[in-house]
């Protein structure tokens, strides 16, 4: 009879922007995970405050199950930081599964690890239209991406842009650039009310932009919902849901079809246990799903695996192509990085993740632990 393997360490390693987990069986097995980036230190804490309790002792089985009791016996706390910190458990002990198998975690799921498209991901504002047309010319010539997202308004812009006219300048600039080669998409984080989205949404269109990422803000769900009913004869595809952890919304959300596309981001929503379930809510009612991994920590890996697996699954997975002068603190967490080649990323391969965490990353970051009778 196989034994069933307890949760007897959970230890934690973070700094403000990145926090990484590992779990340890009581039989001696370890997985490695990540919580959400972004103010990681305080997700840390509620790791060990909220989510470790509930977990030391436990089996890890039935990862629904566990996850499942966690939000149950915190359910006071219905939000981000819990889902974010819960993240931390789920993708470690997936690695952790993994590695018991001999097996990478996409295998687990019925997929092979394999080369995958990935659209190159802007996350700059801060740039004008040519200087981004010429920036993603160069990044297709380097590395052979085919589809790109840049960004258009301001961040929960309230129908203005980082500085005036710069949505009116880019976007025809990027599809003369880009068009005839490359899908394109184009990122408006929240920056819209419906009528003046609505507007934008067809001079996108006009222009063969094929992705409208959320639209409005994202807390209002109803809203996105008028611009995709309202777009819904054009050729544009509306999309969103990165933000949200609340799977009663997500299924809201994807019966009532209020986007086109889901975009769930596994650190966000609590873990790659939960946005299975989002997919196969998505793949049911006929809806692709194109996951946020808006940086290169180890989200971006948890997507390759889940995106290498899952049917319904959009075309291409997100790839930033930002370097350490906007996010300096992706700079060696773990080894391989990931390469863009010919527009696509391999899966990496191995058991479990099929990374490795740097150690010497691990030696400037703030420790906890919980331990099992401790």
């Amino acid at each position: 009879m196989t034994s069933i393997m307890k949760i007897k360490r959970i230890e934690s390693w973070s700094t403000r922007y990145v926090c990484m987990v590992r779990v340890r069986d009581d039989e001696g097995g370890e997985g490695w995970g990540q919580t959400a980036p972004y103010h990681a230190d305080i997700t840390a804490s509620i790791l060990h405050r909220q989510v470790a309790p509930h977990a030391l002792g436990e089996s890890d089985a039935d990862l629904a199950s566990l996850m499942r009791r966690i939000t149950e016996r915190e359910h006071k706390f219905p939000g981000s930081y819990l889902r974010r910190a819960m993240a931390g458990l789920d993708t470690a002990l997936w690695d952790l599964r993994g590695k018991r198998e001999g097996m990478g975690v996409c295998e687990l799921l019925g997929g092979v690890a394999r080369p995958l498209r990935v659209y190159a991901s802007s996350m700059r504002r801060d740039i004008g239209a040519e200087d981004e047309a010429q920036r993603l010319l160069r990044l297709r010539d380097a590395h052979g991406y085919d589809a790109f997202k840049f960004r258009i308004a301001s961040e929960c812009g309230h129908n203005q842009d980082e500085w005036p006219g710069r949505t009116q300048e880019i976007v025809p600039a990027i599809a003369r650039a880009l068009g005839d080669e490359a899908d394109l998409l184009a990122d408006a984080n929240s920056g819209y009310d419906p009528p003046h989205a609505i507007e934008i949404g067809r001079m996108l269109n006009d222009h063969g932009i094929r992705h409208f990422e959320e639209p409005c803000p994202y807390w209002e769900m109803d809203r996105t919902k008028e611009v995709t009913r309202a777009l819904e004869p054009l050729d544009i595809e509306v999309s969103g849901g990165e933000q949200d952890c609340d799977l009663a919304l997500w299924r809201r959300m994807i019966e009532e079809r209020a986007v086109d596309i889901v975009q769930p981001d596994i650190c966000y929503l609590g873990g790659l246990t939960r946005t299975l379930e989002v997919a196969a809510m998505a793949y049911r009612a006929g809806l692709p799903c194109t996951p946020h991994s808006a940086n290169l920590s180890l989200v971006t890996v948890f997507t390759l695996h889940l995106m290498a697996a899952i049917p319904g699954a959009g075309p291409y997975v997100e790839f930033s192509i930002e370097g350490r002068d906007y996010y300096p603190w992706e700079e060696g967490l773990f080894t391989p990085a990931l390469v863009a080649r010919e527009g696509k990323v391999q899966v990496p391969q191995g058991p479990g993740w099929g990374v490795e965490i740097n150690p010497r990353w691990l030696e400037g970051a703030d420790y906890l632990v919980s331990e099992l009778g401790a």
